[in-house]
């Protein structure tokens, strides 16, 4: 390891790779592959079985933390506690349902030396899924309609609105299609069990879905971005296959985005792309995306940009990337030793 780069340790939340994968994976690939700096990474896991655990090759050491429904307070005691034994320098939170916190603590954190680089918390409000057809008409970007609701009943008369298929969606995850009122009653009852209300009913586009995951200064300036089309999509909507694009009317509606909203962090656009090729804006993900290491191997390592803007160094925007590279997703088996398990279990640590 060479000595003359600064040497920080980062705490990275979204350890998951299941079949709807977290980010926190290929953000610490982005992250070991860093030309700036060298670092030790610190997991921070929600659940046993998530297998950046036990991936000691790319995670030095992880603690277990508390849901974020456990409230703010248990959350800032046990970043305390890793804290005084690990000397964070940067915690980069990956999942939708704890930026809510981890925002709201940022400045308590920074007192403590434990910088972040998140969005404020009006940019975050803002953008909320039920919050999308104001923030479309705000800024004036193309959103298909959509309406929160509290109950079925609400949603009797939506398809006579939008038309069929209807997109039930979650306030933080998960989106499923619904063709009639029986699967909207059947998406309406699984997402809001496992997610809450409200529920978000949108209107379907039909035509091609784009992402772009990029980077803002805060100031208005695109620091980072590549846009991609999906080239596989897994029963919920992930892309296990994607191929970077040369699109300037998607790298032109991001930089609008970052430019008049002033986003501060990283970010992932949903867009989807009619017939007639106009971008309507689908989501707004507050955090780096699962695919990120694509955006990596093309040039971008958006990880590293996001941690030298949070340390305050002195950060280029990138300019260029390779287009025509593609990601393809996989799985591997880890033989792993039941006592690791168990001690992260039992001792929240491993």
């Amino acid at each position: 390891m060479k000595t003359n780069k600064p040497q920080l340790t980062i705490a990275v939340s979204a350890l998951n790779a299941i079949d709807s994968p977290g980010p926190g994976v290929p953000v610490i690939r982005g992250l070991r592959e860093a030309e700036k700096f060298n670092c030790r990474i610190i997991g921070l896991s929600y659940e046993s079985l998530e297998p950046g655990i036990y991936m000691h090759d790319l995670v030095d050491k992880t603690y277990s933390i508390p849901y974020p429904s456990s409230g703010m307070d248990a959350l800032m005691e046990r970043l305390q506690y890793i804290h005084d034994q690990e000397k964070l320098d940067l915690i980069i939170p990956n999942f939708d349902s704890e930026l809510y916190s981890f925002i709201k603590l940022s400045q308590r954190l920074k007192k403590m030396g434990i910088q972040t680089f998140l969005p404020t918390h009006e940019q975050f409000e803002e953008r909320q899924k039920i919050n999308l057809p104001s923030f479309g008409e705000k800024y004036g970007l193309l959103v298909p309609r959509s309406k929160a609701v509290y109950t079925i009943s609400e949603t009797a008369a939506l398809d006579r609105d939008y038309g069929w298929p209807l997109v039930i969606k979650g306030k933080y995850y998960d989106a499923s299609l619904a063709y009639n009122h029986e699967q909207v009653k059947a998406n309406f009852n699984r997402i809001s069990a496992k997610w809450g209300l409200p529920i978000i009913v949108q209107e379907f586009v039909h035509g091609t879905e784009y992402n772009v995951t990029g980077l803002g200064d805060g100031e208005g300036n695109v620091v980072a971005a590549v846009p991609m089309r999906k080239q596989y999509i897994t029963d919920k909507g992930k892309a296990w296959g994607g191929i970077s694009i040369d699109d300037r009317k998607a790298l032109a509606l991001n930089k609008k985005f970052v430019n008049e909203t002033k986003w501060r962090g990283p970010y992932e656009l949903e867009l989807m792309k009619n017939k007639s090729g106009d971008y309507y804006l689908l989501e707004i993900n507050p955090r780096i995306p699962a695919w990120i290491y694509l955006a990596v191997g093309v040039g971008q390592n958006i990880p590293e940009a996001l941690v030298s803007l949070a340390m305050g160094w002195p950060t280029e925007p990138y300019t260029h990337y390779e287009v025509g590279k593609m990601f393809v997703r996989y799985s591997w088996d880890m033989i792993v030793d039941l006592a690791a398990f168990e001690q992260i279990s039992t001792q929240g640590e491993l």
